[in-house]
């Protein structure tokens, strides 16, 4: 039987304490910028973190050393270059063990159990972790994709930082689905020593929503390269334009919408129950509902016709 959620949050390992710590950070953020201007003095340097791309320019005077540590947002390509390489690392390891029986390596078995990994844990299934490392990997893929093919950057920067953090970001979100496999020694356990006999109706259902979730984002990525293209498909412009269609008609930023659903779509292919993941899920929530929140500020300054039902992050809601 699966360990229940308090027992869970009261034996945190430190992949777990570090997005639950991440969570945190970002909803105070989140609240931070909730707080009418007047109410808090702003920190040109904080808020000099939490913006990347057209919002930077929104935010309050940026100082020169700020400036002096930007690079060019079309590094964002490099975030998904390192995730395909590396999360595809990671999944030919766990494939070999699965389906070869070859062990993981030493160093990367050694660095799991640093981070939390535990023998034989109670209830997960090694099938669960497959998907949701196939699933990481094919969306890095995509993403990569459409930075070459689809999105059209202008000449937005985003700090050293936050592109710091984007890389560190991508290997630890891939040695967090590895670290829920079950392992025996250096080898992932299956139970029933079947993996297709441990497909789960959860299984279906989080494919069908990761399948779902990234053909929207896919589609919103499309419209929002299209406004800068002519009919031909030639880049004429890098102008910033209001957005109609598909998820745009409700709130700002679909795509960041479609990002929370995809997290979502990996903890019900993990079986709902795990907390690790709902910690992941949790920070990538905050964090995009920060940035949809900057972005919707953004149009609506930039904008004065700007569709006025339209909320920044959750149709209806915020």
């Amino acid at each position: 039987m699966a360990p229940s959620a308090g027992a869970e949050l009261s034996t945190l390992n430190p992949l777990s304490a570090l997005w639950l710590t991440l969570a945190a950070a970002f909803l105070l953020t989140l609240l931070l910028q909730l707080v009418p201007a007047g109410l808090f003095p702003g920190c040109p340097l904080f808020q000099d973190l939490i913006r990347y791309g057209k919002t930077k320019g929104a935010g309050p005077p940026r100082p020169a050393a700020c400036q002096a540590f930007d690079i060019p947002k079309r590094y964002f390509s490099h975030f998904y270059i390192v995730s395909v390489v590396w999360n595809g690392f990671l999944l030919w390891c766990l494939i070999q063990s699965l389906f070869l029986g070859a062990p993981f390596p030493n160093w990367l078995h050694g660095l799991l159990r640093i981070l939390g990994a535990s023998q034989f844990q109670g209830g997960e299934l090694a099938l669960s972790a497959f998907l949701v490392l196939v699933f990481l990997w094919l969306h890095s893929l995509r993403r990569l994709f459409e930075c070459f093919y689809v999105s059209v950057f202008s000449n937005a920067m985003i700090n050293v930082v936050q592109y710091c953090f984007g890389l560190v970001y991508y290997v630890l979100i891939g040695l967090t689905v590895l670290s829920q496999v079950p392992m025996d020694g250096r080898n992932a356990y299956v139970i029933g020593k079947n993996l297709l006999m441990q497909a789960r109706w959860f299984h279906i259902l989080g494919m069908l929503m990761f399948i779902w979730s990234s053909a929207h984002q896919y589609k919103c990525h499309v419209i929002l390269g299209n406004l800068r293209k002519n009919k031909a498909g030639v880049v004429i412009h890098c102008n910033h334009r209001i957005p109609f269609g598909d998820w745009f008609e409700y709130v700002s930023s679909p795509n960041y919408l479609a990002e929370l659903m995809i997290y979502i779509s990996m903890a019900v292919t993990f079986g709902f129950h795990n907390i690790t993941w709902w910690l992941v899920v949790t920070y990538v929530f905050f964090s995009q509902a920060l940035a949809a929140f900057l972005s919707h500020k953004f149009y609506k300054s930039k904008f004065v016709s700007y569709p006025k039902h339209r909320k920044a992050f959750l149709p209806f809601l915020f």
